[in-house]
């Protein structure tokens, strides 16, 4: 294989994963196989709603200059106002950490992020250990491989036997496992994780059927708040109010309190806790009715070592796994994946606990780790030169910089937010992919290869998006269908959101980030309905430049959304615009922004062209 080739390889979705070129309802019937949606590969026959290329018109070789003109100069403006002789440097620079690239300091400012890069030599010793140990466990316990084909045809499948036996050594290591990591992890807090859990548990496994979905809402969303309000429940606050009258309660919980483990603060990072604890009590309420009409993979005739993503989502576990609570331990608590995600559904766990899914390749694990260094080295070549987070922690003097350099400390602000989101959620991913676990990528596009808030939302944090729509969305009634679905769908939509903003954390800057979204999705709708691609299929050109100019309008208004709910918030956004504004300059400045703008959008199309020519949809 060539260079080029491997590059092309390394950079696939087939590589980032599976499910982005394999249709959900299709098998995967080989792991080494050609993806499904990738069969219009000859550059002869193309779909039919595909558009011929464009790479080499002269209107995108156009676009190729401005774009190898622009990019410097984005990049080139933070690095400039991130120099020790820069206006407000002074104001930032006790922000600033010694750094190992090029003799700069390293802008490690931003708390989330560093508390996973100070960790990250530690948690690279959990990839290597928690996978080994694993190994070393089977080879004690099992009587033989646990090895799917994941093809019925050309070999026989895995015996019942043999998938059940695999399904039990895996779940007793996963239990034993995530009972030591939440242990190292919180400390005495495990008790209360484990009084949670047990509740939500008996929520969906003793209450009736019928108050099964009512009863999980209620507490879990309380659980949401009395986390925060709460702090974690310390148990000197607790003894003192249950029991005030019994001295040696107060020193026993200050005992308890005294061992609070690597994370201390548990309850910072149990929102994603919650979500699997939902998924379980609504998988499990969903199994009953399905029960009841038999086995639905001897109704189909399905081989269970190879089902389709959607059916191993939607396919009730054995009964025997919903009623176990070290079952429901271990999914809730799976290492891998227990801090940040991605999320796994309880029926997926199930279904790759018992049979290896067959995306899971020591080749394609390799390229998505190489991959992984690659982005996480970009990360540190960002905050080593460019110091954005610090200077907008700093409150500065907005007037010290030109509409230019505010505006790009905005842009590369969003650039830092979804890279310290997405190398988490890769690195961890990436642990359960060694472990033979494929859960969903969570990052699907770049941030700068974004124009729809709805797309936008399927592609960003995309495994919490399909958490959202199956357990939240499509309970809730879905969206269109006529007039008044697309109400319902809105209304619906503002549910979701409300939720996803507090389920992120309790503050008035996330609510109104979730409120701007749904805002800001409005018009993107109505758009659309006045501007159907039906009506300008003979002029694709003209559409394109109309789609080109809203797609511009929702980008300026996602940023503005993104800015308030993770990076400034409210007062910071309008100390900035008030910055860029305050002039004729700023003003002139925003329209050659917007054009420069125009020509990503119309790059952005073309991309998504070039997918759709070869079978892929995204829908992002």
């Amino acid at each position: 294989m060539t260079v080029l080739s491997d590059l092309r390889e390394l950079y696939s979705l087939n590589t980032l994963d599976t499910r982005f070129t394999n249709s959900s309802s299709t098998p995967l019937k080989s792991a080494n196989g050609v993806p499904s949606k990738q069969a219009v590969r000859d550059g002869k026959t193309q779909p039919a709603d595909a558009s011929p290329p464009r790479w080499r018109t002269t209107e995108f070789y156009i676009y190729l200059v401005i774009f190898l003109f622009c990019v410097p100069q984005m990049y080139w403006a933070v690095v400039s106002v991130s120099q020790p002789g820069s206006p407000n440097y002074s104001k930032y620079e006790h922000l600033l950490s010694p750094g190992w690239l090029f003799g700069r300091k390293v802008d490690n400012s931003d708390g989330q992020y560093a508390g996973f890069r100070d960790n990250i030599p530690y948690l690279a010793a959990l990839i290597v250990l928690h996978p080994l140990l694993r190994r070393a466990y089977e080879r004690l316990t099992l009587t033989s491989p646990p090895t799917s084909n994941g093809s019925a045809n050309s070999h026989p499948s895995l015996s019942q036997s043999t998938a059940e036996s695999r399904l039990r050594h895996r779940l007793a290591f996963d239990f034993g496992s995530a009972l030591i990591y939440i242990v190292a992890l919180n400390g005495f807090s495990v008790f209360k994780i484990l009084v949670i859990l047990f509740i939500n548990f008996k929520i969906a496994t003793a209450l009736p059927r019928n108050t099964i979905p009512v009863a999980t809402w209620i507490f879990n969303i309380a659980i949401l708040f009395a986390n925060e309000l709460a702090q974690g429940y310390r148990y000197s606050v607790m003894a003192e109010a249950l029991v005030p009258f019994f001295s040696p309660a107060a020193d026993w919980s200050k005992f308890l309190d005294s061992y609070g483990g690597l994370n201390p603060r548990w309850e910072v990072l149990f929102n994603i806790t919650v979500l699997r604890m939902i998924s379980f009590n609504f998988d499990y309420y969903w199994s009953l009715d399905r029960s009841r009409a038999g086995s639905p993979i001897e109704k189909k005739q399905l081989d269970p070592s190879a089902l389709s993503e959607r059916d191993r989502v939607k396919m009730p576990a054995p009964a025997s796994a919903y009623t176990s609570f070290r079952t429901y331990f271990a999914y809730v608590l799976y290492p891998p994946l227990y801090l940040a995600g991605p999320i796994l559904t309880f029926n997926d766990y199930i279904s790759q606990s018992t049979y290896r899914p067959p995306s899971v390749t020591t080749r394609r694990t390799a390229l998505y780790g190489i991959r992984l260094l690659i982005t996480m080295f970009c990360m540190e070549f960002l905050i080593h030169t460019a110091y954005m987070v610090a200077i907008s922690k700093a409150s500065p003097d907005w007037s010290a910089y030109t509409p230019f350099q505010l505006s790009m400390l905005a842009y590369f602000n969003l650039q830092h937010i979804w890279l310290k989101l997405m190398i988490p959620w890769r690195f961890f991913r990436f642990w359960a992919l060694v472990d033979g676990i494929d859960p969903p990528e969570n990052m699907v596009r770049c941030m700068s290869d974004n124009y729809s808030a709805l797309g936008f939302w399927r592609s960003w944090h995309r495994s919490f998006n399909r958490w959202t729509v199956r357990y939240v969305y499509v309970p809730l009634g879905g969206g269109p269908g006529g007039g008044s679905g697309r109400v319902r769908g809105i209304l619906n939509m503002l549910a979701v959101f409300t939720f996803v903003a507090l389920w992120h954390d309790i503050q008035l800057r996330l609510l109104l980030w979730g409120w701007l979204i749904v805002l800001f999705v409005l018009p993107e709708v109505l758009a659309t309905m006045a501007f159907p691609a039906s009506k300008w299929k003979n002029r694709p050109n003209a559409y394109r430049v109309i789609c080109g100019i809203g797609a511009v309008i929702n980008i300026l208004m996602l940023m503005t959304a993104n800015l308030v709910g993770f990076a400034l918030g409210l007062d910071g956004l309008m100390g900035l615009v008030n910055g860029i504004f305050s002039s004729w300059q700023g003003a002139l400045f925003m329209l050659g922004a917007c054009s420069a703008l125009f020509v990503g959008v119309q790059v952005m199309f073309e991309h998504r062209e070039e997918e759709k020519r070869n079978g892929i949809n995204l829908k992002c």
